[in-house]
């Protein structure tokens, strides 16, 4: 199948289109970073920008030089006119001055970016009238349960609280010695016996001494102040 050709005014309207863009720029360009900034815009193809670079060079109004593998072209600088000391010394005042209006506003951009990314993070007026509403009844339920409590007529004293702690001090330190003793004895019959001391519990589960072994199912759940360890 054969190629479609480039018509003459195309391939000169790329070579004008390309001549202008290197002598604003004046800096020097790859065929790939021409192709790149020009494509969009003007909607240049590979292969012209590369045809219009070489017939440019060949023509000798841009400068053409080759490292390794790749080209680079740029404009004639006898074109342009020789600056002085003084003209030079003011470009770089003013890349300097514009060096310095970067960076700030750089800064100023990732300020407004960290601020941005706050308030994204952060819950918005409706969610947050909403978040309010919700509150406010839970409030209201929470205070009508604590109504409800403090009207009720079976409180239970302080000193039958007091009581009450009493005796599980007591029943957990009985429990303690009887377990203790049951582990004494255990460890006593565990020395002539043969087996493990999982198949002794499981042929003599029935047997009332292991009833000390384990803590009553009510005595696991104990409170932070006062603490039963089994």
């Amino acid at each position: 199948m054969s190629k479609v050709r480039e018509s003459p005014a195309a391939a000169a309207g790329a070579a004008a289109i390309l001549l202008r863009y290197l002598r604003d720029q004046n800096r020097p360009h790859s065929a790939q970073d021409a192709f790149g900034n020009l494509q969009r815009e003007h909607g240049l193809g590979k292969m012209a920008v590369v045809k219009a670079l070489e017939q440019l060079a060949q023509q000798g109004k841009i400068r053409e030089k080759a490292y390794g593998k790749q080209k680079i072209y740029f404009p004639d600088q006898d074109q342009f006119p020789t600056m002085s000391d003084s003209e030079l010394k003011a470009l770089d005042n003013e890349i300097s001055e514009l060096s310095s209006k970067v960076q700030t506003l750089q800064q100023s951009c990732r300020h407004m970016e960290s601020e941005l990314k706050d308030l994204n993070g952060s819950m918005t007026t409706p969610k947050m009238i909403k978040e309010i509403e919700e509150l406010k009844k839970d409030c209201a339920s929470y205070t009508e349960k604590l109504e409800r409590i403090k009207s009720a007529a079976n409180h239970v004293t302080p000193e039958e609280k007091e009581k009450v702690y009493n005796e599980k001090k007591l029943y957990c330190k009985e429990w303690r010695r009887r377990k203790r003793m049951a582990t004494e004895l255990l460890d006593a019959i565990l020395e002539g016996y043969p087996k493990s001391k999982k198949q002794l519990f499981r042929k003599n589960r029935h047997c009332q001494l292991w009833g000390h072994m384990a803590a009553p199912r009510a005595q696991e759940t104990e409170t932070k102040t006062d603490t039963c360890s089994y």
